[in-house]
């Protein structure tokens, strides 16, 4: 048995290696589908051409309050960006959305108080849900001299994946969030097909790596998923104190 499968062996061999001596590059080529030509984004805060412009600076026309969507927007925008106003609440995308590449900025203000997560506090809902928790949050916090629970630092899924490095600036600057969204899937009767997995890159470093979530990010009590499709894009007017955060230069590609 033993000779056979030595004899088999050195058959097989021959004939791969025949079969590469036969082989041309042009076997392992293809030519179609054409990837789709863009303009990738050069110049500072200029997105690529085939982008969704969330907010250039100049007003909140893709933006509504999520607790009256006909009211007009109460955040200030001046200087180029849009500044949380908490009296007036959360503001959401008009446009739903399915996956995604996201780019966004934020400021912490230079004389940011409070300590823990009453400082700077907001989130980025990457689906926007009108029940339990409000979504899937990516945090938003001053942590770069300021110490709170790991799960709920800046750069983390909020109460579910800490970020694998801290990667804040100082209050006053302007940071980022390159973030490639897909959301979950699910099958008719509710139950999850897909759970939804994300990649953030904070300031050039990566602090989520194609994370799988378990859920939504509720505040108290275990992340759960209920079925839902496209969703809107939240950005949090938190009810802490402290002085409030400025965002700019948002713009998604629909994957």
């Amino acid at each position: 048995m033993k000779q056979h499968l030595f004899f088999t062996a050195i058959l097989l061999g021959s004939f791969l290696s025949i079969h590469a001596q036969n082989a041309k590059p042009e076997d392992t080529e293809y030519y179609t589908p054409v990837p789709k030509i863009i303009t990738s984004g050069s110049a500072y805060g200029v997105p690529p051409s085939d982008a969704i412009v969330l907010f250039d600076g100049k007003n909140l026309d893709q933006w509504a309050p999520t607790n009256d969507s006909t009211s007009n927007n109460k955040w200030t925008v001046a200087d180029n960006c849009m500044t949380v106003n908490k009296a007036s609440g959360d503001l959401q995308t008009k446009r739903s959305f399915t996956d995604y590449q996201m780019h966004i900025e934020y400021r912490i203000p230079a004389n940011i108080t409070g300590s823990g997560q009453a400082r700077g506090n907001s989130g980025i809902f990457l689906a926007a849900l009108p029940w339990g928790a409000g979504g899937y949050e990516l945090q938003v916090l001053d942590n770069y001299n300021n110490t709170t629970y790991v799960n709920g630092q800046a750069g983390s899924m909020y109460k579910q994946t800490p970020p694998l490095v801290n990667a804040c600036r100082k209050p006053g600057e302007w940071q980022t969030y390159d973030v490639i969204w897909t959301a979950p899937r699910f099958n008719e009767d509710g139950t999850v097909k897909s759970p939804a997995r994300v990649t953030v890159i904070q300031n050039g470093a990566l602090v989520q790596n194609n994370t799988t979530l378990t859920g939504d990010t509720p505040y108290i009590g275990k992340p759960a998923y209920k079925k839902h499709g496209a969703e809107p894009i939240k950005l949090q007017a938190h009810g802490d104190k402290s002085e409030p955060i400025s965002y700019r230069n948002i713009w998604v590609r629909e994957l």
